[in-house]
């Protein structure tokens, strides 16, 4: 018997507003100092009013747009009731029947069987906005409470079940992450917990090339998986939770009810934790204290920005950029607009000089691409450096690339000159090259003349290359290069070895 997973995703977005959803107190990271933010609205107290914070709404339906979701016009905010420590009123303010949208859809690039790369629809079955709680502080024989956080905004977003497997679940959330950056409404860090995700995973039995209907089918109790604090986690823990409930299937006992299970990472394996609830235990009634809201003026005021779907497509059409490379410049938006400056800029260099930039335009993107995404970014992870800790202007390193592109430099100086750009604050890379002598040595006689006394040197490596031995003309090269400070043009060195040692 085979077994399909059903997977959905329930994620938290945090929205990077200045100040709380229903108060005026400001919207701080975690590790401000505790019980520094709060006022009575957050804390519960008795007669506090809630007050819906515009930027929040506004940030709520952008995403609910970003994610192709159908904006509600009508929406409203409703009280969730439960106890717990970190819920100050007893009730959190989310929203139920109304939330700002509804019915999405996200695509994602993931593997098949065979190793390509499909493309898939993930559904959005929701996004809807409401307050966090505190956050509890354990320590040794105690627990505390930081208000801190109580209040702040979030978008939960749920998907549909439409996940297959770990590494979907994976790549989704990856997107996700990548869609509320670009739309500017959340930095969606995982380890700051500015993103946290709850795994919804069941599996489905199915006989031997069996077609599912879905439309038909009766889904199994589902196992809610709580604390998947980072992607590597949300794998993991779908991985194991496929193998935990396949075991239960076969021995003829699975899932009968929903319940909840924690991830514990230091074991990589999950722990129940309680029958899981559902809308009826929450007693969901409207928030009386804030009215009913109209949200077309807002959707009408909303733009959005180039998405990463669509960067994706214009990176590989616009500029022929290789698929590695693409995936660089999305996943880095600072990054990708950084490039997209080089290339113009090295485009406007190459036209000064003469040359028409669509005629190169093949040997243009293999630079942009293979000098900041392999060669630039290597040396910013060295230096645990982004792209904005730089000085070096996409104007210069235009001009660099434009150096290389005309063979003024060879490719192992053309390094040594970025290193010196990188530590010299982005300097002009002609002085550069200038003042470290990088440049490239294309004087035919001057080369000769340093061959023909390289070979006069060492008459030995010369018997032993006239014997057939072949591997010690790589030999000579190095020699050469060596005796010119790596200035040589390689090609020009061979070329010239060849002719004296077989004259």
């Amino acid at each position: 018997m085979k077994y399909l997973p059903i997977i959905g995703l329930e994620i938290h977005v945090q929205l990077k507003t200045k100040t709380k959803m229903f108060c005026a107190c400001a919207n701080v990271p975690d590790g401000t100092a505790v019980n520094t933010a709060i006022c009575p609205i957050c804390t519960g107290q008795p007669g506090s009013l809630p007050s819906p914070n515009a930027e929040a709404i506004g940030m709520g339906v952008k995403a609910s747009l970003g994610l192709n979701c159908h904006s509600n016009e009508q929406s409203k905010f409703d009280r969730k009731n439960y106890f717990y420590p970190d819920l100050p009123k007893g009730y959190q303010i989310s929203q139920f029947d109304q939330p700002v949208g509804e019915n999405g859809v996200v695509r994602i690039e993931v593997p098949n069987d065979h190793g390509e790369t499909i493309s898939k629809q993930v559904g959005i079955t929701r996004l809807h906005l409401e307050e966090d709680a505190a956050k509890l502080l354990h320590g040794e024989g105690n627990s505390c409470v930081d208000f801190n956080r109580a209040g702040t905004p979030l978008a939960e977003i749920v998907s549909e079940p439409d996940l297959r497997s770990a590494t979907e679940a994976k790549i989704f959330l990856q997107e996700l992450r990548l869609l509320m950056r670009y739309l500017d409404v959340s930095d969606a860090d995982m380890e700051k917990g500015q993103l946290r995700c709850d795994v919804n995973i069941s599996l489905l039995p199915l006989k031997d090339d069996e077609e599912i209907n879905f439309d038909d089918v009766e889904l199994h109790p589902k196992t809610e998986i709580k604390n998947v604090n980072s992607f590597r986690s949300v794998e993991r823990a779908v991985l194991h939770e496929i193998e935990r409930q396949t075991a239960l299937w076969e021995v003829g006992k699975p899932p009968a009810v929903t319940t909840t299970r924690g991830w514990d990472d230091n074991n990589q394996v999950t722990v129940e934790q309680r029958t899981k609830e559902d809308a009826a235990d929450y007693r969901y009634f409207p928030e009386p204290d804030i009215p009913p809201m109209n949200l077309r003026a807002v959707a009408q005021q909303v733009s959005l920005p180039e998405l990463p779907a669509a960067r994706r497509e214009r990176f590989a059409k616009e500029y022929g950029f290789a698929q590695q490379d693409i995936d660089v410049f999305v996943s880095d938006k600072t990054l990708g607009d950084y490039a997209e400056t080089v290339y113009s800029e090295f485009a406007a260099w190459l036209k000064s000089s003469g040359e028409n930039p669509e005629a190169h335009k093949k040997k243009m993107t293999k630079l942009v691409g293979g000098w900041i995404t392999s060669k630039l970014q290597a040396r910013l992870v060295e230096q645990k450096k982004t792209i904005t800790d730089i000085a070096i202007t996409p104007e210069n390193f235009a001009e660099f690339l434009t150096i290389i592109f005309q063979n003024k430099i060879n490719s192992t100086n053309a390094q040594k000159l970025l290193d010196f750009m990188l530590a010299g604050g982005g300097a002009d890379p002609s002085h550069l090259m200038e003042e470290h002598e990088l440049g490239q040595m294309s004087d035919a006689g001057a080369i000769a003349e340093i061959v023909q006394g390289v070979i006069a040197n060492n008459p030995q490596q010369v018997q032993e290359f006239k014997n057939g031995k072949e591997a010690v003309f790589k030999f000579f090269v190095g020699m050469v290069m060596k005796e010119t400070k790596g200035a040589a043009d390689p090609s020009a060195v061979a070329a010239e070895l060849q002719k004296q040692l077989n004259a």
